[in-house]
């Protein structure tokens, strides 16, 4: 993952991933038969690792708002090349010229499909306790995704005045503005 947040896809070798792993470029390419392969495997095994952190959120204690926030601090990526956002540029990228290719488009809807839930999930909980005004969580949750993936990208570009710190300011006004209760700004 590190290599190819480092390098990009176009500029990975199977010779040198391979001697990075201790395997010849011959086992990986019959394991994974292309390099688009390689990297969506391998953007799946880290979304099973940040899937699961995820699902801990829906269940961790504390308010809707504290743990949307646990969400919003899980998707934002840690600074300039982070690896796992790294490897998400790569796939969208990919994606125009693999748009035949349904099988790994449907995989791909599925890991967005599945923060897209959760973050549902987290919207409609607070919502419904109270703690966030009436909206379409769908709705919203479609918003703030979107509002993220802009954000995250130009945190992963290293784009000027776009840090962490930064983007997570401006999401946390978004949240106010949009989720806040009558009367309790």
């Amino acid at each position: 993952m590190v290599m190819i947040a480092e390098h990009g896809l176009e500029k990975l070798t199977l010779a040198a991933l391979g001697r990075a792993v201790g395997m010849s470029s011959g086992h990986l390419a019959y394991h994974f038969g292309s390099k688009d392969e390689l990297l969506l495997r391998t953007l799946e095994w880290s979304e099973g690792r940040l899937g699961a952190e995820r699902r801990e959120l829906l269940v961790r204690d504390g308010s809707s708002r504290e743990r949307v926030d646990g969400y919003v601090d899980l998707y934002v990526p840690g600074g300039y090349r982070d690896p796992h956002w790294s490897l998400w540029l790569e796939v969208w990228n990919r994606s125009k010229s693999a748009a035949a290719d349904t099988s790994a488009r449907a995989r791909q809807a599925a890991i967005e499909g599945a923060w897209h839930r959760d973050l549902v999930a987290l919207l409609a909980e607070g919502i419904s306790r109270g703690e966030f005004r009436a909206v379409d969580p769908d709705r919203f949750a479609a918003r703030l995704r979107a509002l993220l993936d802009g954000f995250s990208i130009q945190v992963v570009i290293g784009l000027r005045g776009a840090g962490r710190d930064e983007v997570l300011a401006h999401v946390r006004e978004f949240l106010d503005d949009g989720l806040a209760v009558s009367g309790s700004a």
